[in-house]
């Protein structure tokens, strides 16, 4: 049994409000939780479907001590909370994602450190801190690479590609007008990307969500498709990959590995110890969602069934597609489901809004979904 049970009624206190929070939040008050959320936006996509929202900064000490006060276990939705805050809110409150892991997913040179120490396969890389060092790093990875932030940066920001020696000067400017530490790796020719998503209780028992195949467009999430194409073979050491990963960081609550695809084998790209975008189709397409999964995990209950109901598909919603996705939803057939995610005002072109999960009767008719979806114009 696990040291501490956190019953229905009891109050999950979630530090940041995006739709991550949101989509954690209704998995929680289905279960009976009460929701109390910390993020600077009044009226934030969590604080919508939560009973309580603290309206403030997310590095503000005191607004985070209030959460805390009003809650009976601390949780984060993503990546963008400081590792130093959680540090010290674990001190004297109930936060069992804990800090550690964060600090490394919010540092690419950690990461990578820590996954090479740990014998999992990555990608080649260097750090790079002047203008020097990266000279002696193109030389010795060669182009392709990629030179990344070592913190921050989503969605492909804080990345720039050197396909050419042409493109040196224009890293080189980068690096010596930010001074920062940067990443660059080898950019890899994959055939796929793939993720898998594990849920880990304290006790180390782990439950793992089907493999999902991740398609990009502009290095933003573009659909996911479950299960993923991939062979049994590949399958099963993602699997096993993903699991060594959870246990060796000692997770507690979900983590979501993604991965490169090769005809050498699988390289880990990156780690998130949260919810991920590429399980967002497991709200409708597994018994337990990736969200409800996290509240069992932090709550130490028993983890929930990862089986896949149906074959998926999911795409997101990004601010340029939603006005035709609202004009056309009418025609939608009833094996589509849309979740929208509360944000407000003019949504920028690349922004998430939301997604769609497509039911399928099997993997076949992914591509004809797509074309359809494709000819009634809602995605370009």
């Amino acid at each position: 049994m696990p040291d501490r049970i956190i019953l229905p009624g009891s109050t999950i206190g979630i530090l940041g409000g995006g739709q991550l929070g949101r989509m954690t939040a209704i998995e929680g008050r289905k279960m009976g939780y009460r929701i109390a959320c910390l993020d600077p936006s009044p009226n934030c996509p969590c604080g919508q479907v939560a009973d309580d929202q603290i309206v403030a900064g997310l590095n503000d000490v005191a607004a985070a001590i209030r959460l805390a006060e009003r809650s009976d276990v601390l949780i984060y939705e993503f990546e963008n909370i400081d590792a130093r805050l959680v540090e010290e809110l674990e001190k004297n409150y109930y936060l069992p994602q804990k800090s550690h892991i964060l600090a490394v997913a919010q540092n690419r040179i950690l990461e990578k450190q820590q996954l090479c120490k740990a014998g999992f396969p990555v990608a080649p890389f260097l750090i790079v801190r002047n203008t020097e060092e990266l000279k002696r790093g193109v030389a010795q990875i060669g182009y392709p690479c990629v030179l990344k932030t070592s913190e921050g940066g989503y969605d492909g920001k804080g990345q720039l590609v050197l396909e050419q020696p042409q493109d040196f000067m224009k890293a080189a400017e980068l690096v010596k007008t930010e001074n920062i530490m940067w990443v660059l790796e080898k950019k890899i020719s994959f055939t796929q990307e793939i993720s898998v998503i594990v849920g880990r209780g304290e006790k180390g028992e782990m439950a793992v969500y089907p493999v999902s195949e991740n398609i990009h467009r502009e290095n933003i999430l573009h659909m996911t498709v479950v299960p993923a194409r991939i062979s049994p073979q590949t399958e099963s050491m993602a699997v096993e990959i993903a699991r060594g990963i959870a246990r060796f960081f000692q997770v507690v609550g979900v983590l979501a590995v993604e991965f490169f695809v090769t005809p050498q084998g699988l390289l880990v790209n990156e780690i998130a110890p949260r919810p991920h975008n590429s399980g967002h189709y497991t709200l409708d397409a597994c018994f337990t969602s990736q969200f409800e999964q996290l509240i069992r995990a932090v709550c130490g209950l028993p983890l929930g069934s990862t089986q896949l109901l149906t074959p998926a598909v999911m795409i997101n919603i990004l601010g340029s597609n939603l006005p035709k996705i609202l004009e056309k939803m009418s025609y939608f057939s009833g094996d589509v489901k849309i979740h929208l995610y509360g944000k407000r005002g003019n949504p920028a072109p690349k922004r998430k809004m939301g997604h769609l999960l497509f039911k399928t009767d099997c993997p076949a008719q992914i591509d004809e979904i797509i074309k359809n979806f494709v000819m009634s114009g809602c995605i370009s």
